[in-house]
């Protein structure tokens, strides 16, 4: 069986990438107009993975972009003193002050880590890969590494929960700190995603409701999912990789149609989101014996 073709995505027409790229002050970093307009490519074909969009749809999502931070991450990625320079200067100590959050040493551990990320990392082939290449201007570049910082930081306290033992009955419980409450604006975001999440998982099906739940609210292992559905493991992370994406996808029509968001709010919402601790899937989703009628 010949696979389907990927959908093709309109080539970005030449003058708006001329008009973003001085726009975006790309010259400044020593990045040519070659690089950037590979930039924005990148960044639509990232965005439309999948899809078959129009040309004013590629021209639209290219408007709301943050391209004067696009451009600077992209000369970054490749090694432009210029923009490393403007980089260590104006976002490094906001980066370390963000990581503080998470105690002195963690943070700047954690910062550290995130920076030398962003220098990049030599792989097998020689080629260096900067942690830059992943950011596709939808947010802000400020936006985008408070992001980054909050899912490292995620990430290490897993870690670390793992190896931890469990206190005893004599243990004092640490006292609760309650999360810095958000602005107005971020709570009104939040409250959107929130909203649009879960009216997503309604339009789901009622299978694919109770996968979503045994794994993130019962916290199933993908094996222990498969047994109680029948499904091998690999079926049970490839439907839950699947319906992930539907989700997505879901919530940024919603916030689209019902709120009026841009592609560039959405992204900041989705950063948002992430980064609020309040935030979870999990309370979202049905318990599993509330989805009646699993085949």
């Amino acid at each position: 069986m010949v696979p389907a073709a990927a959908p093709s995505l309109p080539a970005i027409d030449a003058a708006i990438a001329r008009r973003l790229y001085g726009k975006a002050e790309a010259s400044r970093w020593g990045l040519d107009e070659a690089d950037f307009r590979e930039a924005l490519t990148r960044s639509v074909g990232h965005r439309f993975r999948g899809l078959s969009p129009s040309r004013s749809e590629v021209e639209a999502y290219l408007e709301n972009l943050h391209v004067a931070d696009l451009a600077l991450a992209c000369a970054c990625a490749r090694g432009r003193e210029p923009a490393w320079e403007h980089f260590v200067r104006h976002f490094r100590p906001a980066l370390l002050a963000a990581a503080s959050g998470a105690g002195p040493d963690v943070g700047r551990e954690l910062a550290d880590s995130i920076y030398a990320d962003l220098f990049g990392i030599e792989e097998r082939d020689g080629a260096r890969r900067s942690l830059f290449d992943y950011f596709h201007g939808r947010s802000s570049l400020a936006g985008w590494l408070r992001a980054v910082l909050a899912q490292r930081a995620v990430d290490r306290a897993r870690h670390s929960r793992r190896f931890e033992p469990l206190p005893g009955p004599d243990t004092p419980l640490e006292p609760s700190v309650p999360p810095p409450q958000p602005d107005a604006d971020a709570a009104l975001r939040l409250a959107m995603v929130r909203t649009a999440l879960a009216g997503a998982v309604r339009e789901l099906t009622p299978r694919d409701r109770l996968r979503l739940s045994l794994y993130y609210a019962r916290e199933l292992k993908l094996a222990a999912v498969g047994r109680l559905l029948g499904e091998s493991e690999a079926t049970v992370s490839r439907k839950l990789s699947r319906c992930r994406e539907d989700l997505r996808r879901a919530v940024e029509r919603r916030l689209r149609e019902r709120h009026g968001l841009n592609d560039t709010q959405i992204a900041e919402s989705f950063d948002l989101a992430r980064t609020d601790p309040a935030f979870d899937l999990a309370r979202v989703l049905p318990p599993p014996d509330t989805d009646a009628g699993i085949p």
